[in-house]
């Protein structure tokens, strides 16, 4: 009768190693999710105490003039963390790619991709650092040469503002890219409730992103889904790297 076969040790090790380093992803992806809502969070804050002006160029910089430093760090919020949840859409296509490769690497491609271009996008939705230096070169523009400069720059600022009331593309992508990774995630690995989470926020996503200004109501429906969701996401990614055997094979 013939032996059942033994895997060499080297290989052994080479998974709990293999183990190891997708237990520290997933836990450092799972504190990226929620520390992303948290920034977002206090951008919203930042946004309710003293929000920007929507329309009008020169009334715009005048008052980033009055509120500098709240606008830069607001700013600051609305861009930097868009790169966590590149790390989030990479760190779900390594633990659901076993259960469907195809549809879990396209929704990281689609989901990962926007948030990434968020980065060189120069407005945020709610205003846009270009427009911190508009306001300095607008505040400094004096004298009778000064009256066209500032038409100039208020006419730079109405264009700035029309793009951020311009419904993009990047934001639906991301929706889908949302929907998409969640219909992976029904198939097992992260809970089922996070999995359907995720289905309704990036169909509501999708829908908000295209009437986006037109029905904003949904948009708030949408942006409060969207946070539930990569919060769930990044308590259940917590709790996988908690399950995920250490590099010396014992539980964690």
């Amino acid at each position: 009768m013939e032996q059942p076969r033994t895997r060499p040790l080297g290989h052994a090790r080479g998974a709990a190693a293999d183990s190891q380093s997708w237990r520290q992803l997933y836990f450092w992806a799972g504190i990226s999710a929620v520390a992303f809502v948290a920034l977002l969070i206090v951008a919203v804050v930042l946004d309710a105490i003293a929000p920007p002006p929507i329309h009008g160029g020169a009334e715009t910089l005048e008052f980033i003039a009055g509120h500098k430093a709240a606008y830069v760090a607001e700013q600051l919020l609305w861009t930097v963390p868009n790169i966590l949840p590149v790390l989030v859409f990479v760190t779900l296509f390594v633990a659901l790619a076993p259960l469907n490769k195809s549809l879990a690497l396209m929704a990281t491609v689609i989901g990962a991709l926007p948030w990434a271009l968020f980065l060189a996008v120069p407005v945020t939705s709610r205003g846009s650092m270009i427009l911190v230096n508009l306001s300095d070169s607008y505040a400094n523009a004096i004298g009778t040469a000064g009256a066209d400069a500032r038409l100039r720059y208020a006419a730079a600022a109405e264009a700035l503002i029309a793009e951020n009331n311009t419904p993009a593309a990047v934001g639906v992508l991301s929706a889908l890219g949302i929907l998409l990774m969640s219909l992976t995630m029904l198939k097992g690995v992260l809970p089922r409730a996070v999995a359907w989470l995720g289905v309704a926020a990036g169909a509501v996503g999708v829908v908000a992103e295209v009437l986006r200004f037109a029905v904003p109501e949904v948009y708030l429906v949408y942006g409060i889904l969207m946070w539930a969701w990569f919060t769930a996401v990044g308590i259940a990614l917590i709790r996988l790297s908690r399950r995920t055997p250490r590099a010396d094979g014992a539980a964690a």
